[in-house]
């Protein structure tokens, strides 16, 4: 599989190293120095997409324009979905977007559904989520954590924390006057993200449409 890495970061190098070891090439990357109108993508397969939210756009629409497939990690930029949903139909492609890749995410995801369904109906409990990056994360709230608000109450609180040296960690609480209810996602290493973002672009290959994990993992 020959791939686009749209987007150079620790993410994009992570991405990169797995690849390669999992028998792919990089045939293109795109960085400060090398932007997107330099890219060739006549021996691209599949275009990987993790840069930043005003990049991220161009970058799809630039894959789209040559009829290449896009894995997309990049958040922050929600409002623009219905038109590149619109764009992958027009050019005949594919697009996967995910706001994490992390496979012990997505099925956290599922919990977080599943807990809110039995917790609903009872009043006494508020919940709330915290959701803890490294300081270099651009978005805030993570785009991790918008997933989890949007299976839950509109209304559900976001407490963002930026420390030092922390992959990333998700919190669902279920508070009441007399106990607490929560669940956990404490991700230990980039690889994980990298090594879902690869699958993904795996699976991608020779189909059309716009898909999510759910749809690659079957959840």
């Amino acid at each position: 599989m020959n791939i686009a890495l749209l987007g150079y970061g620790k993410m994009g190098r992570m991405i990169e190293e797995l690849a390669i070891q999992n028998g792919h090439q990089i045939v293109a990357l795109t960085n400060r120095k090398n932007p997107i109108e330099k890219i060739n993508f006549s021996n691209v397969d599949v275009a990987i997409e993790f840069s930043t939210p005003s990049l991220a756009i161009k970058h799809i629409k630039k894959a789209f324009q040559h009829n290449i497939p896009v894995v997309c990690g990049t958040t922050g930029w929600p409002k623009e979905m219905i038109d590149l949903e619109n764009l992958t139909k027009e050019n005949n492609t594919a697009f996967l977007y995910a706001s994490n890749f992390s496979i012990g995410m997505n099925i956290f995801f599922e919990l977080n559904k599943k807990l809110y369904q039995l917790m609903k109906e009872h009043s006494q409990y508020k919940v709330n989520i915290k959701e803890i990056h490294h300081t270099e994360k651009l978005d805030t709230p993570s785009g991790t954590a918008l997933t989890l608000q949007s299976d839950l109450d509109p209304q559900t609180a976001i407490i963002s924390e930026r420390k030092a040296n922390v992959v990333g960690t998700h919190i669902i609480n279920y508070n009441s006057q007399i106990d607490r209810i929560s669940i956990t996602h404490e991700s230990h290493h980039r690889k994980g993200f990298a090594q879902g973002a690869i699958l993904a672009a795996e699976w991608i290959i020779d189909k059309k449409g716009c898909f999510s994990m759910k749809d690659l993992l079957k959840i």
